[in-house]
């Protein structure tokens, strides 16, 4: 356990932040300390995997070092400022996991389509059927359309789309449902 010098109990994270500026890394610590918990529970709730969420929080305090003597905190308490860093580093952890999976994806295509006769047939089936549920995606209003790209192409949380297009997200659930059967049974019938 990490030792507290008394003198540093009532020290404001302003005046935290302004000995991080010169380099002080006991100011860093002390910053770790009171704000660890808060950032790592918060990576958590956005971070893909345990090892993205300790990068994720080593990244957002490490940035906060880098960027000490351009920090400014709008109150007294810095765990705002980390709180949008980590969410940021968050977002960049999911997007290139994203990135790494679709580059997965078609590299496994290719192989596919390389190794076997009948794949490249398939493939092909795939990305028609592909273009024709876009296609259906295309026709619907332009919320739900918004939604269905959001959520079901490109995957995204239902709490992001909701903060995004300014709904509940039980409204996104419930539009996503109802845009699936309506998906469903338009498949059906074409393929009927």
């Amino acid at each position: 356990m990490r030792e507290v010098h008394v003198e540093h109990i009532g020290t404001t994270d302003a005046e935290l932040l302004a000995r991080l500026a010169d380099g002080d890394q006991q100011a860093l610590a002390m910053i770790f300390d009171r704000h660890a918990a808060a950032v790592t529970r918060y990576a958590w709730a956005l971070a893909p995997t345990r090892m993205d969420v300790e990068e994720v929080v080593q990244d957002t305090f490490l940035t906060a070092w880098r960027k000490a003597s351009t920090i400014t905190i709008a109150e007294t308490s810095m765990l705002p400022w980390l709180l949008v860093t980590c969410r940021y580093l968050a977002f960049n952890a999911n997007r290139k996991q994203a990135r790494n999976r679709a580059d997965s994806l078609a590299e496994s295509d290719r192989a596919h389509r390389a190794g076997l006769g009948g794949g490249s047939e398939r493939a092909d089936q795939a990305r028609e059927e592909l273009r024709w549920v876009m296609d259906e995606i295309e026709r619907l209003d332009p919320v739900d359309r918004q939604i269905c790209e959001l959520c079901l192409v490109e995957g995204r949380p239902y709490q992001e789309v909701a903060e995004t297009l300014g709904l509940s997200v039980g409204a996104v659930k419930q539009r996503v449902s109802r845009n699936r059967a309506r998906l469903r049974k338009a498949v059906t019938v074409d393929e009927n």
